[in-house]
């Protein structure tokens, strides 16, 4: 059966089944009397498999994307009555009902029942019973399941394709945290601005964008505490100072981080750091643990003083099985970051404090320094300012990272959450990038230190796609959006910012497994857009609608500049960059802005591991102006100034093309200087200082979308490094994505 694309949001319950027999027991077949007796003295005795435990799953062809809670003692009849907001964006021929039952490890099946998609097409509700068949399709006896599903079509959400259409919008839908109306949001592009960077970039109501100093922010958020200072982070080190300009001084801003917190400890205030537990960080292994995050030398600095530093493992559901207790335990993080004050109402003489939160993409660590954003919202006097905020909150945690979640499935459903397998899951942050980029109507602009997923539809070249387990949904919806303006003869382009590889070593097997994902993610894409282009007898370059960019820099030697006085060892990468004076900018962002009127931002990357919800824990948040939208004509607010600011520090210049990043105009222009500067920076010869930093990521895309190498950039200049990665034959891809 032809496989049809299945885009918008898919409401499936799932009732009970019956008459089931397990081909995996001698008496799986026998009366439920009978297999019940024999699994309780099982139990009893402590020999045997014991108690069966059966969930349900619901599947579009081999891409998971629901599951029940297990039930026990019901072998025969087990019932969940559970029910799913499934975002999807999949081709199926099918939707798919799996019975398996749990085991310490893995899973055995019993069966599966199959709904073809052109039945839901239409947008009725379906309540039916489906017989379940063996792997051959044939029925398995009596055995059926009882399912409810309504499909709702991208197409008729009436916030498709509208942006936020009003100040009355109510944010994303459910979700844990509801949106808050009437807050204050400071955008920050880098840790610290020198003063002479001033872009004249006017705002809507005569004003001008004006750049902030995160760090220095930070510092006097600390410092004006005066009841309490909670800080969260991947990583804290405890040496940094905030303040750096010396032509910029502050009252007690030479001390280090680590001073500062003691010191408003000590004053009374209290200071609460929950920092991730790198469980590597042991002696047999070294002190620093294999990412480096300082979390033991943190902990022992602050040991013995008033400030309360705990170390946070990332522990597991309690419903996982071994493998998935281990796996959590030992690959995944608290990745969030949030500093979280009481500081001064702006009215002056007041007694009453108010909460600020800093909340992003940068650790209070070494080696973040650049190009990351934090926003720190916190209510205003009158929501009828023009520059109030709404924002909402998201986050990618569960019940195992996260106190009081709710602990039944229709609890956890009333309250925006995603339950399966006995684990309740906060995956919204992922809902609102799908939500946002579904409401998009011209443009998209992201900075991301990861880019990969939607798995489920990769190429299968060398790979089975539903065994990577990537399936997070972005970058489809990002493809099926621009191939909807394809099709309705409308622009849209979207921009990504990625580094130039991920953090650690470019020729490593992790790094070059997950450039390989990479690849793939564009390669999926791109196809999408070529094959809406030709259906649509369209001659464009692809990257004219999707169009994928780095950070690097080259500078000429001056006289008299500072020389070290060791030198890297001959015929290593950092000897050859140092030769050719040259070296990439570190994207460690994670943001994106939609028609200069939306923008989330926070901790999450868009891989697997951020957008889960079960892995790494992540925290994020989606905002807009109200007085500031995309409806009559551009929005002119500050996320608009703020992204205008980015371009000016990427590309070194503002030109009134910028004003409309959708058009042809605008896409083509930015390509053009990006792919000057890489040949700038890539180039054998340097005869002056790279004039801007937006580098045209290295990759071809031939006219069926496929994505290659550039004539003669196998390799990263400098590196032995491939481009387009290499798979991982031992490397497993939870891992790496």
């Amino acid at each position: 059966m032809a496989q049809i694309l299945l885009h918008g949001t898919l409401h499936a319950t799932i009732f009970e089944a019956e008459s089931l027999s397990n081909p995996h027991r001698a008496t799986g077949g026998a009366p439920k009397f009978i297999r019940k007796l024999v699994e309780g003295i099982e139990d009893t005795v402590g020999i045997g498999k014991g108690t069966t435990k059966i969930y349900a799953t619901v599947d579009l062809e081999k891409a998971r994307v629901g599951r029940t809670r297990m039930v026990s003692n019901e072998p025969v009849n087990p019932r969940w009555y559970e029910s799913f907001h499934i975002y999807c964006a999949h081709m199926a021929a099918d939707v798919v009902f799996t019975v398996k039952i749990d085991n310490p490890i893995g899973a055995s099946l019993i069966g599966r029942a199959y709904l073809p998609v052109e039945d839901i097409l239409g947008g009725d509700e379906i309540d039916k019973w489906l017989e379940i068949c063996d792997e051959k399709r044939e029925p398995i006896g009596d055995s059926k399941i009882h399912v409810k599903l309504q499909y709702f079509d991208v197409g008729k959400d009436r916030n498709w394709a509208r942006g936020v259409r009003s100040t009355k919008y109510p944010g994303v839908p459910y979700t844990f945290f509801s949106q808050r109306q009437g807050c204050k949001v400071t955008l920050y592009q880098d840790a610290h601005v020198p003063d002479n960077f001033v872009p004249r970039i006017p705002l809507a109501d005569g004003k001008n964008y004006e750049p902030h100093r995160c760090w220095e922010d930070i510092f006097d958020a600390i410092s004006k505490a005066q009841h309490l200072i909670y800080i969260t982070g991947w990583s804290v080190y405890t040496e940094i100072t905030l303040v750096r300009d010396t032509s910029r001084p502050k009252p007690g801003g030479d001390v280090t981080l680590g001073e500062l917190l003691k010191r408003k400890a000590s004053e009374g205030v209290r200071v609460l750091m929950l920092v991730w537990d790198d469980r590597t960080s042991v002696g047999l292994l070294k002190k620093d643990g294999l990412m480096a995050t300082h979390d033991e030398e943190t902990a022992n600095y602050f040991h013995g003083t008033d400030v309360n530093c705990v170390l946070c493992p990332r522990n597991p559901d309690d419903s996982g099985s071994f493998v998935q207790d281990l796996q959590i335990s030992t690959m995944f993080t608290h990745h969030q970051k949030i500093v979280v004050v009481d500081h001064e109402l702006p009215n002056e003489g007041s007694q009453q404090r108010r909460i600020v939160s800093f909340v992003g993409g940068i650790d209070l660590c070494d080696g973040r320094d650049l190009s990351d954003i934090i926003i720190p919202p916190s209510p205003v006097m009158f929501p009828e300012d023009r520059d109030t905020w709404n924002v909402q909150l998201f986050r990618s945690i569960d019940g195992g990272a996260a106190f009081g979640f709710p602990e039944t499935p229709d609890e956890a459903a009333r309250a925006g959450l995603v339950s399966g397998k006995d684990q309740i899951i906060d995956r919204s942050i992922q809902d609102a990038y799908i939500n946002a980029i579904r409401r998009a109507k011209n443009f998209i602009y992201i900075e991301n230190q990861y880019f990969l997923g939607s798995s489920y539809d990769w190429k299968p070249e060398g790979i089975k796609p539903e065994d990577i387990d990537c399936l997070h949904l972005i970058p489809k919806e990002l493809s099926l959006k621009i191939v909807s303006k394809i099709e309705a003869g409308e622009r849209f382009t979207v921009y990504v910012v990625v580094p130039m590889w991920p953090e650690g070593v470019p020729e490593s097997a992790s790094v070059q497994a997950i450039l390989d994902w990479q690849r793939r993610t564009m390669d999926m894409m791109y196809t999408d857009i070529t094959q809406a282009l030709e259906a649509n007898g369209i001659q464009a370059n692809p990257k004219d609608y999707l169009t994928f960019f780095c950070l690097g820099n080259r500078e000429v030697k001056q006289e008299g500049e500072y020389q070290p006085e060791e030198h890297p060892e001959p015929g290593t990468d950092y000897i050859r960059a140092q030769e050719a004076r040259r070296f990439m900018i570190y994207v460690h962002a994670k943001m994106m802005i939609v028609d200069d009127e939306y923008i989330i931002i926070g901790s999450a990357n868009i891989n697997q591991r951020s957008m889960d919800g079960a892995r790494d824990s992540e925290i994020a948040m989606g905002a807009y102006q109200p007085y500031h939208l995309a409806t009559r004509q551009p929005a002119r607010g500050q996320i608009h100034g703020f992204r205008m600011s980015l371009w000016y520090e990427h590309l070194g210049m503002l030109d009134d093309v910028f004003q409309r990043p959708e058009s042809v105009e605008c896409v083509q222009k930015v390509n053009k200087i990006a792919e000057k500067y890489w040949d700038l920076y890539s180039s054998d010869d340097l005869e002056q200082d790279l004039p801007g930093h937006l580098l045209s990521y290295p990759i071809g895309v031939t006219a069926d979308g496929t994505v290659t190498e550039l004539p003669g950039m196998e390799n990263f200049p400098d590196t032995r490094a491939r481009v387009l990665g290499n798979k991982s034959d031992y490397l497993p891809p939870i891992l790496t994505t």
